[in-house]
């Protein structure tokens, strides 16, 4: 028990520092997500929960993504898509670079996981984990260098320089089908960082931020989007956005 204390003031404090870093330093706007809570109704016992969760990813720098059966989100949608992933109270609107704004949100809840409004400093593309592991080799294959990585047990997210719909919309018009297991995250949109614990497990870095005290490099779209398209194509295609 001490030992998972222990575990989780760290993990409050790596949020919190995680925060800090992205606004203060990165200029890159944050907002707590909605957080999690215990779900209700009777525990499964520990090797039956030990089958409900999906397969623990561990990426290529050893670091691994868990996941957290037993919680739902803390909003008041019994069915929501993206479990804690996702802001509430405050709504997206209110992501700020201010330092003293987010020291006082994470202090109040330090828990909450870390989400990044996509659009003016940073933007985003996921797929699905599987792809997102093949996308990865295939980069370093060819030499294509990468910004920041997101993995959590169901998707990867890779940041991007933001880009307009326009530009996205001429890239994709290039393919013959685009799969739609891709999720595009601009303006207007969001995706959540590390070391966050949503509702599917617990977010790493497959790929960290090279340096804090100045916002890491990122791609362009147009540099990833043929290589996501292509190895997503045998990936199912789906309506809801998993984190």
């Amino acid at each position: 028990m001490r030992e998972i204390l222990v575990r989780r003031r760290r993990n409050r404090s790596a949020l919190l520092s995680a925060a800090l870093i992205c606004a203060e330093h990165w200029k890159w706007p944050v907002v707590p997500g909605a957080g999690l809570q215990p779900r209700q109704g009777r525990r499964p016992p520990r090797g039956v929960r030990s089958l409900l969760g999906l397969s623990s990813l561990r990426t290529r720098e050893g670091a691994v993504s868990t996941p957290v059966p037993e919680a739902v989100c803390a909003c008041p949608r019994p069915d929501c898509a993206v479990p804690g992933a996702h802001p509430q109270d405050p709504g997206l609107l209110a992501a700020t670079t201010d330092p003293r704004m987010v020291r006082w949100w994470w202090t109040n809840r330090p828990n909450a996981p870390l989400v990044l409004a996509t659009g003016s400093r940073v933007a985003a593309v996921s797929l699905p984990a599987l792809a997102g592991a093949r996308a990865l080799a295939a980069f370093d294959h060819v030499g294509v260098r990468l910004g920041p990585v997101v993995a959590s047990p169901t998707r990867f997210t890779l940041l991007v320089r933001p880009y307009t719909l326009d530009e996205l919309g001429e890239l994709l018009e290039q393919h013959e089908w685009v799969p739609t297991s891709l999720r595009y995250h601009g303006g207007g949109g969001y995706v959540v960082l590390p070391p966050s614990t949503t509702g599917r497990g617990s977010l790493c870095w497959a790929r960290p931020p090279v340096a804090r005290s100045t916002a890491p490099w990122l791609p362009s779209i147009s540099s990833v989007i043929n290589t996501l398209v292509m190895v997503s194509s045998t990936e199912p295609d789906g309506s809801r956005l998993a984190y």
